[in-house]
């Protein structure tokens, strides 16, 4: 792979910032320019592979925004450190991706950026769910090709869901988002399994619920489950919401499949290993009636054999956060982390991260995980999520 070419913007800063890929809008090379940064950008569509990042950093580099697509090993943020590196900010508001402990070993704090992707990503996994359910994708090729000769009383028959069940695995800001879409705008009841209770999602069914009665019709209801059977079992559509690690690799496998129902829609936009993508195309080739919406997989960006040839799966390419608002809001918030930590900011305490998104920022860094771990000073009442390593502020 040639070395990819560069845009540099503020080519008279004195820090030198290495983007590895063009991000949306203009705000974010703002907050880099104002605070003395050259940023040099690497062009084009291709992955990097760690050794072209390699050479991006070179012999000198100040910090780097990097790609949930990259492996940040502890080999290159030894690279980093080793040019003067002094941060590292994910566009993303997930790290697993990060070999934090490598970074901390190495004095780097990691950014990332929480608290503009909980309603897009929601958004998106109710769209999945509704293009699963009501078999939008084969309805559309069936137009296309031209098939449709008039309306018939079995064609593209698909799943109601007023009433139903929505069961939600990790009940974090998006997962909760997730289930009050669900439950407000169809009247479903709901399961959630999470290693913690959700206090606040289990009073707004609770009040939905009672504002239903007295209205005359059927409550909803909510129930935090024992285990992730107990809610694939008894669930008519199954969201998944919770972060990637090793207890959550295959979540999702050929046993846990087995015991959902047979006409039941699993929805995925957390990451792609949660779900073992090569047992779900078994179940879904035996099962026709079981569908299937995933926005990430499991070896992006490949995909397992045979998947794409399923009519009931719909597939779309990792754009849970792809609105205009919430990309450029990333961008914000990860030129935010890079200027605060090379001007030795402090990081925002948790709150509402907006002040970050325009204008002139608060001066602190909206999201640092592993804050904690490197005593980085905190703010005492800022916006932003800390994202400090162990403080549960961020979203699943």
């Amino acid at each position: 792979m040639n070395a990819p070419s560069l845009e540099i913007v503020n080519a008279a800063g004195h820090l030198r910032v290495i983007v590895t890929k063009p991000l949306p809008g203009t705000h974010w090379l703002e907050v880099l320019a104002a605070a003395g940064c050259r940023v040099e950008i690497a062009t084009g569509d291709d992955m990097l592979t760690r050794e072209a990042i390699s050479g991006l950093i070179g012999e000198r580099c100040d910090a780097v925004i990097g790609q949930l697509t990259e492996s940040w090993d502890a080999g290159l943020f030894a690279v980093l450190k080793q040019a003067g590196g002094r941060a590292y900010s994910n566009y993303a508001v997930g790290y697993n991706n990060v070999d934090v402990a490598a970074a901390t070993a190495c004095g780097i704090p990691v950014g990332n950026t929480p608290g503009v992707l909980t309603e897009t990503t929601a958004e998106i996994a109710v769209a999945l769910t509704f293009a699963a359910s009501r078999r939008i994708v084969e309805a559309d090729r069936f137009m296309r090709s031209g098939r449709f000769h008039g309306w018939l009383p079995s064609l593209f028959l698909g799943s109601l869901f007023h009433g139903k069940t929505v069961g939600v695995i990790g009940a974090g800001r998006i997962g909760e988002a997730y289930a009050r879409m669900m439950v407000e705008g169809h009247k479903m009841n709901l399961l959630y399994f999470d290693l913690r209770p959700n206090p606040h999602l289990e009073e707004f069914v609770q009040a939905y619920g009672a504002f239903l009665a007295a209205r005359g019709e059927p409550a909803v209801t909510c129930r935090r489950t024992e285990t992730v059977a107990d809610l694939l079992e008894s669930a008519d559509v199954v969201s998944l919401h919770t972060a990637l690690d090793a207890a959550t690799r295959h979540l999702v496998n050929a046993e846990r499949l087995a015991v959902m129902k047979p006409d039941a829609i699993l929805v995925n936009t957390s990451r792609g290993p949660v779900v073992d993508e090569a047992a779900l195309v078994a179940h879904c080739r035996t099962h026709p009636d079981f569908r299937a919406g995933l926005d990430v997989f499991e070896n992006e960006p490949a995909i397992a054999a045979g998947l794409a040839d399923l009519a009931n799966v719909v597939i779309v390419p990792h754009i849970a956060s792809a609105t205009k608002w919430t990309r450029e809001g990333m961008a914000s918030l990860a030129a935010c982390n890079v200027a605060a930590m090379l001007h030795h900011h402090p990081v925002a305490a948790a709150g509402d991260v907006r002040p970050f998104l325009s204008g002139t920022p608060p001066q602190a860094a909206p999201s640092i995980v592993n804050a904690r771990d490197l005593g980085l000073a905190h703010t005492t009442g800022a916006a932003g999520g800390c994202g400090a390593s162990g403080c549960g502020c961020l979203p699943c």
